[in-house]
């Protein structure tokens, strides 16, 4: 069995977008903490060019099926014309 996965997500919303992207946030946190393997998903920093969201999953399994799963398409959805690029994503489990 692996190991606990750390999971930091760094979102750069466009300008005017902040509240937007920070709603979209909020409503993926709802569904996301109730899936299997969740421990910590929570948004630890909020600023108007970028927003920080800390996730700990029990194991790279349950995080890979939380990424198959209907709250992060919904999400991508939601921030697909929001953000000034891509997330940043740094996982714990793919680190050198």
């Amino acid at each position: 069995m692996s190991r606990p996965v750390d999971v930091t997500a760094a979102f750069t919303p466009l300008d005017g977008e902040f509240f937007r992207v920070k709603l979209a946030l909020d409503i993926a946190i709802e569904q996301v903490v109730q899936e299997p393997g969740c421990i910590q998903y929570e948004i630890t920093d909020a600023q108007e060019d970028r927003i920080t969201l800390t996730e700990q999953w029990e194991s790279t399994e349950l995080l890979d099926a939380h990424l198959r799963g209907a709250a992060v398409q919904d999400l991508g959805e939601s921030l697909s014309a929001l953000l000034a690029k891509p997330a940043e994503v740094v996982r714990s489990d793919q680190q050198p």
